[in-house]
């Protein structure tokens, strides 16, 4: 068990576990995205370092069939910022709430060295979906495409440039995709820390293996930040999934199905 897992574990109560907690029908999730372990500010810009820490946190309420209402953000910034750069940042926050139809409505800030953001969203629904719920026989899925954001990380770090429109930029969610394909959906997460590593989360809650009809790379099968969803589905709903897919131009990939057994991540492990 590694050490982020841990401390979790240590925290007993029936709403950890999921992308988010649900408690009645509110959803509440919660993301850091800080300087230098997410990102480093000459790779964005400091509106896009904002709509990324948003953007990321609402696709935990996606996964969980939630629809975000509220949001609440803790935030350090440097104490070099200009009222340019403070503004640059509302701007990207500000974009993300329109597009959303969010409502920030609280929050704390103090001054630090580096660029720390905490947010909270909360979310409403009438049907969550959890981690747990995969069914021996289940097909599972995932949409868009995986790869570009481990290559693109790649080279930021070597300091090589990447595609403004890159999805390690700007995650591309796909809440109209899922929203209407949830009631067919048995569980689902986002594809935070590589296909592998959720895969992992998933087949250990549900007790399950996966069983692979699709070659996948390592490169798909590691990258992480990708923030596709990763979903199983009984196989008599194939046809619908697959329906939605096209109506919703949502790429989706059929790959594995759910057997007996224990799934074992392959990829290196990035927390702490």
């Amino acid at each position: 068990m590694n050490k982020e897992d841990y401390f979790i574990s240590l925290f007993k109560n029936k709403h950890i576990g999921d992308d988010g907690a649900v408690v009645d029908e509110m959803v509440y999730s919660k993301d850091l995205f800080c300087e230098d372990i997410h990102f480093k500010r000459r790779w964005m810009s400091l509106k896009e370092i904002a709509k990324k820490s948003m953007l990321v946190n609402i696709s935990d309420a996606i996964v969980m069939n939630a629809k975000p209402v509220y949001a609440m953000l803790g935030i350090k910034i440097p104490k070099n910022f200009s009222y340019k750069d403070i503004k640059e940042l509302y701007l990207g926050f500000e974009e993300i709430c329109k597009k959303y139809n969010i409502a920030m409505i609280g929050g704390d800030t103090i001054a630090g060295d580096k660029l720390d953001i905490s947010l909270t969203i909360i979310s409403k629904t009438k049907k969550p979906i959890k981690r747990i719920g995969i069914k021996k026989g289940d097909l599972i899925a995932y949409t868009g495409s995986l790869g570009s954001v481990r290559k693109d990380l790649k080279k930021l770090l070597k300091n090589e440039k990447i595609y403004k429109k890159s999805k390690f930029i700007t995650p591309i969610l796909k809440d109209k995709f899922f929203y209407k394909a949830s009631k067919f959906i048995h569980s689902a997460l986002d594809i935070s820390d590589g296909l592998s590593k959720d895969l992992s989360r998933l087949g250990k809650i549900n007790k399950l293996n996966f069983k692979f009809f699709k070659k996948i790379s390592k490169n798909k099968i590691c990258s992480g930040e990708e923030y596709e969803i990763l979903f199983s589905f009984d196989k008599k709903y194939k046809d619908k999934i697959l329906s939605l897919s096209k109506q919703t131009k949502t790429p989706v990939t059929i790959f594995a199905k759910a057997i007996r057994g224990k799934f074992k991540n392959i990829c290196k492990e990035n927390h702490f």
